[in-house]
């Protein structure tokens, strides 16, 4: 059979350009014969395709470049085993609410329903975690269906941002596109609209927030983009400010506000609770009352699913964060805030006191039994070796309860409140490729760089100069603990201490590794100037994160940690004895 070339005016170049046109400077992707129209139509038009191992991790990376550019992010998949092994990068883009865009590929039309090669209907499997999923069969509707998708990806309109899907047949790929349906508003690049707020809200607002005593800030994702208004109205208020993974960085480390190691403390004594962008999800004890006291909450945000979850809001405003923020400020003028400043001073003052002491224990962490260094040695390590403005990932179970703790970031990805470990090799290598001109280290436990241990590989490949380090502790160590003190036995959660250095190395990596705490600034500096590269770094099973203590592990009934749990059904056992007193 001949070779037959793909058109420039079929669908395969309409995606192409459409995704160019609209700013999309990389492709995160696994080849197969389904797609391979695209594939190579996204060539012609110079998009890169940074080639993975697999379809999980072009999810990933996907992941990575939306919330690192604030563009959407593109994966392509194959059909069938393409399209399922993507689903858990799909499923933690949804609970994040990134806005990344999956394209896949179908058997031709013909051969639907009659048993054809990778022949499923993906949008059934995907459609509960992705806000769009659609299968074109019409090359007349690709640039609709394509725009339509971006925009709900996006969150247009206040809709939650999230992943969308679109697969296409591959006849449908080769198949000409008419000219009259090319109409330039569908590549034209959009504006995020961003929507103003009410002004009686934020009258409101201003009232609520100027008669608080302790009044606490919490941000999120949705904060992302407000950082200086944010750090305005903390400062005209001298309120105390707590980040959370999805915001880590917008507010400096330095600034006077920010309390983090104060964070049990502060969300017990806060008489208002300003959400920013942020859900009240388990990590933030769904806003109970057990954890927060008889707080009022203020929330903004510009989509509904972090507006009104598990608590509402004295006031809720429905609009651009940014704005609003702005908003209040304007509206507030010159009065005068009621905040207790001698709360907040304090707050920050132990805040200080707290970090202090813990960047000195971490240099000092002794070793555990085996004579193994402690992983707070790594992370030290790493504090004095990166810049103020490095991307630092981390992921992993025990591991990145150190990390999330010790090590500070201006600009900040992990599992999210997924628990997804395993991003870290592919959420390194995306911000590498995305922001070349900015130190990404990889702070990984062993049992989470497993999962996409084979993405060093593609960093070999693509010369993203990103710097992995394992803290190789031979186990899935929060759950050996569990099941050492709350079963009398450890079965199935054991590791070997593998030589991931030798790994690496087989793949064309510069890797060491480093067994002793007097040899890692050495290895780092030889690393960072060899990237990518990889450290196999040998920790001490033995040591007890805070998530190890907490009670993370064996999964309470009605709180995520164990103290929470405790304080939950202590307050729904008081209610009950108060209203049957009644």
């Amino acid at each position: 059979m001949a070779i037959q070339p793909i058109s420039e005016h079929s669908a395969a170049a309409v995606i192409a350009r459409f995704l160019k046109q609209r700013g999309v400077e990389r492709v995160y992707a696994l080849c197969g014969g389904h797609i391979m129209p695209l594939w190579m139509r996204l060539d012609a038009e110079g998009i890169r395709i940074v080639d993975v191992r697999d379809e999980r991790a072009a999810v990933y990376m996907a992941h990575a470049e939306a919330q690192l550019t604030g563009k959407i992010g593109v994966a392509l998949v194959t059909a069938g085993p393409g399209v399922t092994n993507a689903m858990t990068g799909i499923a933690n883009a949804h609970v994040a609410r990134t806005p990344v865009l999956v394209l896949s590929g179908t058997p031709p039309q013909a051969q639907e329903n009659r048993g054809a090669l990778q022949d499923m209907v993906h949008t059934d499997l995907v459609r509960s975690i992705v806000r769009y999923a659609r299968t074109v069969r019409q090359p007349a509707l690709v640039l609709q269906e394509l725009d339509e998708a971006v925009a709900r990806a996006q969150g247009h309109g206040g809709d939650t941002p999230g992943p969308v899907y679109l697969d296409f047949p591959v006849d449908t790929l080769r198949a000409e596109v008419p000219l009259a349906v090319q109409m330039p508003e569908h590549f034209a690049q959009k504006t995020l609209p961003e929507a103003l707020p009410d002004p009686a809200s934020v009258r409101a607002a201003v009232d609520l927030l100027w008669s608080a005593k302790r009044p606490l800030f919490i941000s999120g994702r949705g904060a992302q983009g407000a950082g200086p208004e944010l750090c305005a109205l903390l400062e005209r208020l001298q309120a105390p400010y707590l980040d959370t993974g999805e915001s880590r960085g917008l507010v400096p480390d330095e600034h006077p506000s920010v309390v983090a190691a104060m964070r049990g403390a502060v969300m017990g004594q806060a008489d208002l609770v300003v959400t920013v962008g942020r859900r009240l999800d388990f990590q933030l004890a769904y806003g109970s009352p057990a954890v927060f006291g008889n707080t009022q909450f203020l929330r903004i945000a510009d989509c509904a699913a972090e507006l009104r979850d598990n608590r509402r809001g004295a006031v809720e405003l429905l609009a651009s964060p940014r704005l609003t923020l702005e908003a209040i400020l304007k509206e507030a003028g010159d009065r005068q805030p009621a905040t207790d400043t001698d709360w907040s001073r304090t707050l920050r003052a132990k805040h200080e006191e707290r970090s202090a002491k813990l960047a000195v224990s971490m240099r000092e962490a002794p070793a555990g039994p085996d004579g193994l260094m402690h992983p707070n040695r790594v992370l030290a390590a790493l504090r004095d070796a990166l810049p103020n403005d490095a991307v630092v990932v981390a992921d992993g179970g025990d591991f990145l309860s150190f990390a999330r703790v010790g090590l500070p970031a201006s600009t900040y990805l992990d599992p999210g409140s997924l628990g997804c470990i395993g991003v870290g090799t592919p959420f390194g290598v995306a911000a590498s490729l995305a922001c070349p001109d900015r130190t990404v280290v990889v702070a990984t436990g062993d049992g989470a760089f497993g999962f996409n241990a084979m993405e060093i590989d593609t960093a070999v490949r693509h010369k993203a100069p990103l710097l992995v380090v394992v803290a190789n502790n031979g186990s899935w160590a929060i759950e050996v603990r569990d099941q050492r003190e709350t079963h009398g036995k450890v079965c199935g959660t054991h590791l070997q201490f593998s030589d991931y250095a030798g790994m690496a190395r087989s793949f064309g990596m510069h890797a060491e590794r480093v067994s002793k705490p007097e040899d890692l600034p050495a290895a780092i500096e030889r690393a960072m100037a060899n990237r990518p590269a990889l450290l196999d770094v040998l920790v001490t099973p033995d040591a007890a994160s805070s998530d190890a203590k907490s009670g993370l592990a064996w999964v309470p009934d009605l709180q995520a940690l164990a103290s929470w749990d405790e304080a939950e059904r202590r307050w729904r056992n008081e209610s009950n004895l108060g209203e049957n007193a009644v």
